[in-house]
């Protein structure tokens, strides 16, 4: 689904990222581990079309992401979250979510503004969708609540939410459990379980190694912009090089 040879990211000539290689299939759920500043952000913002690569490949069900703007990897199929939470605080959760099909019915727009009939019918599928997609992540109940009052658990499911309800086939998560309470881990390593087995490919960065070892399929630990060691957890968690480098520091 996602093929990535050789990518290099350099900034003013130093090299964030070095040659990494790595694919993710259909319903995987592969994480990107290593300590702070190894590359893994800069991965991911080569790979949704934040920053350029200067060297490799990088592309999606065979098709080259590179040249193209974030918004038409969205619209291939890819959605992302940021390491910031960028939810639309003084908007309900229902109303971000929908923000999250702009894309898919763009002209829906001016259908409203002049009124016609087939813009109402929009309007009311795209309602659906959203709370469909807020059922799915169980939290269907905060629907109409304002998105800046909930916990910090539950905003990210409405950008997860909100990431996934146009369809998204990929979705990349940037730390999304940093900053939870174990029962708000717990309840998105279920929900990250559960899209993995419907068949969407789930891509983490992230440091919180409870979520990473129980959820995981496949995990590469990156340190300073290089493949340390990839594998399945049981066989990162006993590499010696990624105990030395990462899994015995906090």
């Amino acid at each position: 689904m996602l093929q990535v040879e050789n990518m290099t990211v350099r900034f003013a000539g130093l090299s964030a990222v070095s040659e990494l290689s790595f694919r993710v299939e259909p319903g995987e759920i592969f994480t990107m581990m290593g300590p702070n500043g190894a590359g893994k952000t800069t991965a991911f913002n080569a790979i949704t079309g934040f920053v350029r690569p200067a060297g490799g490949t990088v592309s999606y069900k065979g098709v080259s992401l590179l040249g193209r703007t974030p918004d038409q990897i969205a619209g291939m199929g890819i959605r992302r979250t940021f390491q910031n939470n960028g939810i639309l605080r003084e908007m309900t959760v229902l109303e971000n979510v929908l923000t999250g099909l702009e894309l898919a019915i763009p002209r829906a727009f001016w259908r409203t503004v002049a009124g016609l009939p087939s813009a109402r019918r929009a309007e009311r599928e795209a309602v659906r969708q959203a709370r469909a997609m807020l059922a799915r992540m169980g939290i269907a109940e905060l629907a109409d609540r304002t998105a800046g009052d909930l916990s910090f658990g539950q905003q990210r499911l409405v950008e997860i939410s909100r990431a996934l309800v146009a369809g998204a086939e990929l979705i990349m998560l940037d730390e999304p459990a940093v900053g939870l309470s174990p029962s708000d881990r717990h309840h998105l390593g279920d929900v990250l379980r559960g899209l993995a087995r419907s068949g969407i490919a789930v891509v983490l960065v992230e440091h919180v190694q409870d979520l990473v070892m129980a959820v995981s399929d496949r995990i590469l630990v990156l340190n300073y912009g290089k493949c340390l060691a990839e594998g399945t957890p049981d066989a990162v968690r006993n590499n010696q090089a990624v105990l030395e480098a990462y899994l015995g520091h906090e």
